[in-house]
């Protein structure tokens, strides 16, 4: 029972943090590695609950001190296009969220982005959770089962998480900055993708 809640502590916590955090899949398929005789669909409904609401806490300190304090006002209205759209297609977000969960691509700058938008975060929780679980369930299958056939040692399979796990936050990094930076407007009004413009060069118009 300890052990089930510090593995629940460790998975929140890491989820929490924004960006250079390992993934939850990772955690659990390591500890399914070492640790064969674990109840797999009892490790999958831990991280996927300790993951989510890890999501949700990220989402909120997200809106509270990004959006709240960090973001300019010009910013925020960008922001608040994807707002408007979100809100009038929520199955879309909804089943977007859902599908995403089901891969093992990192979703800290998914719920950042969210929380930029002060929608529901609910909206997306409750799918992401049973997306996870469902992905959860077969990542730690899959990891047990590959180091069973190609009798993969520790090290190996620590070597391989790391390299996936550095090559996902740099692309993190840069999606989150595109994020802040893309003009939305344009993008939905006008189906062009560029920056938004500095307050000095809109004004040069």
């Amino acid at each position: 029972m300890i052990g089930w809640a510090v593995l629940f502590s460790v998975v929140y916590v890491v989820n929490v943090i924004p960006a250079f955090a390992p993934p939850t899949w990772m955690i659990l398929s390591l500890v399914g590695l070492n640790y064969p005789e674990a109840n797999v669909p009892v490790l999958a409904i831990v991280g996927a609950s300790a993951a989510t609401l890890g999501r949700f806490t990220l989402a909120k300190l997200s809106r509270a001190i990004i959006r709240g304090k960090l973001l300019s006002e010009g910013m925020r209205r960008n922001v608040d296009v994807i707002k408007d759209q979100l809100e009038h297609r929520r199955l879309a977000a909804i089943s977007s969220f859902f599908v995403y969960a089901l891969s093992p691509f990192p979703s800290n700058y998914l719920f950042i982005a969210y929380g930029l938008t002060a929608l529901n975060l609910w909206l997306v929780t409750i799918p992401f959770f049973v997306g996870r679980f469902v992905s959860y369930n077969f990542l730690v299958f899959s990891a047990a089962a590959a180091r069973q056939h190609l009798e993969l040692e520790s090290s190996e399979a620590d070597s391989y998480f790391g390299v996936y796990f550095v090559a996902t936050q740099i692309l993190l990094l840069v999606a989150v900055y595109a994020f802040a930076k893309v003009d939305w407007r344009a993008v939905f009004n006008e189906r062009k993708l560029r920056w938004i413009k500095k307050p000095s060069e809109a004004l040069s118009q």
